[in-house]
Formats: C-alpha cells, structure tokens, sequence
C-alpha cells in the first residue's frame, strides 16, 4: 500500500522452481502452470480459486494473469516475469558503452530496451521501486517496456517464427467479435515495433478492461483452434497472439503509456543466491 492507501502490486510469473530474486512485498511471485503439481507451497500457484492454469502448455504466463484477475484485487497491478522486470533507472555508462557494440553485429534492434546481464549485485537495485511506480502512475495509465525495434513488418515477424495462419484467424475472430478494432489490426500488423512479453502496469479500472476483453478474444481463438497441430515451442500459441492483441488495444484506445527498459536476468537457471555476480 502507498502513501495515499493505494494497493500496488507486480505479479512475477515463475514456470519453474528457481531463485525468488526480489525479497519485496510490492512484488509477488506466482507459479504459472502448477495446475498437475500443487505440492508446492513456497510460491504461490495459479491453481487456486478460479483459474486455468491446466492451460498453461498453450498460454504461458497468461494463466497466472488470468489467476490475478479473478482472485485478486488492487489499486495498480503490474505483469512481469521471473527473470524480466522494468527498470526506471539509466543504464550504467559501460553498459550504454556496450550497446554501441550491438550496431557492428547487427544485435541493435533485437537488443534495443533490453539490458542482458548476469550481474544481480549491480541490477537488482535497479529493478523499478514502489516510489518510481507511484511516480510514473500518477503521470501516466500505463508502463511497458520499451517497444522492440523489428526488422520485419509484426506480420512478417510472426510469419517468421510461428504459424502465418494465426494472424488470419485472429482477425476472423476481431471482425466477428470487436470490428472497431480491425483498422487498428492492420496498423499494427504493418508496424515494426512491439512490446514484447505481456509486461504491463496498469490502473484497476483499465486492467479490469483490458482483461475482459483479452481473454474473451483468446478462448474464442481456442475454440477455433486445432491445438493438435502445435508442437514444442509453438504450443505456446496463445501466448503469442496475446503479446500482439496487448499492442492492438493500446494502439485502439490511445492509453498515456510510460516505455521502461527492462532488465533480463540471463543464465538465472545457474544462479544460486542474490550474491551471484
């Protein structure tokens, strides 16, 4: 709760057991999935109350936004993962320094908003505070991260690395389901950038939007969809069409966004204790 007796939280959705990196009770890590095993009591699970987190194969992290949806409340709620959090502070000069390497090997746009590093006595620190957020909110209606710089139009993108028919049936379903939204559809499928990774801040009334109509959208997709044709990775499919549909309805309703960097906590599976450096 903030000064004014605002509840704030930051979801940060875990699929495995690894190590819970912030000791903070603004952020509250869930376990997304753990619907086939709920033995586990150190974290969370999005197998309570109402949920589907039997879905999770074919929704990522979105079974756990689903779970803070319908079992909690707050004033500010925010969506990130357990190795990706939002940062407000400036990058550290050697890192900028760094980012001029990326242009020579071409990593600039794949790379631009992101700060890979192992280092977690150095970014910890950085992670975005209850007093930034505050802040930004009291400003703004929404945080994301900075939106990714794409080679590639969004629907050449998605073409690239998952199943071009997707797309098309996405937008059978928003022409039957929200035809408002389909002019903003090719907008956003002719783009190129994205904010990637269904990370947000939002205010409760616009979540509470927000989730109604994403959801209402994908199992409607899942109903549609021969999940039998999807294998591995691209299982995922949902949560794939959910990162474009969240572009798709900030680029609709025109929501005052804050853009943050995010800090990618990369080989976190070998990282043993906050003291690893």
């Amino acid at each position: 709760m903030n000064s004014n007796g605002s509840v704030i939280k930051i979801f940060s959705f875990y699929y495995k057991n690894t190590p819970v990196l912030v000791a903070d009770d603004l952020y509250q890590p869930v376990m997304a999935g753990n619907a086939p095993d709920v033995s586990n009591d150190k974290i969370q699970g999005d197998a309570a109350g109402d949920n589907i987190s039997a879905k999770n194969r074919n929704y990522s992290e979105l079974t756990g936004l689903f779970w803070v949806w319908k079992n909690t409340r707050e004033d500010i709620v925010g969506s990130c993962h357990y190795r990706r959090y939002f940062t407000a502070k400036p990058e550290p000069a050697l890192y900028r320094l760094k980012r001029l390497l990326y242009y020579p090997v071409g990593l600039y746009k794949k790379r631009y908003g992101l700060i890979y590093t192992g280092n977690l006595r150095r970014f910890l620190p950085r992670i975005v505070n209850r007093e930034e957020i505050e802040a930004l909110m009291g400003e703004y209606d929404a945080i994301l991260p900075q939106a990714r710089k794409l080679k590639y139009t969004v629907r050449e993108h998605y073409g690239r690395y998952h199943r071009i028919e997707d797309l098309t049936l996405l937008e059978s379903v928003l022409s039957a389901k929200c035809p408002d939204y389909v002019d903003a559809f090719h907008v956003l499928m002719n783009s190129k950038s994205l904010y990637a990774n269904n990370m947000f801040v939002l205010h409760e009334h616009h979540f509470q939007d927000f989730m109604a109509w994403w959801f209402d959208l994908l199992f409607e997709l899942e109903s549609r969809t021969d999940i039998n044709q999807y294998t591995g990775y691209q299982e995922r499919v949902f949560g794939f069409i959910a990162e474009r549909l969240l572009n798709l309805w900030f680029i609709k309703n025109q929501l005052k966004v804050a853009e943050l960097p995010v800090i990618y906590f990369k080989g976190l599976k070998k990282l043993q204790s906050p003291q690893t450096s």
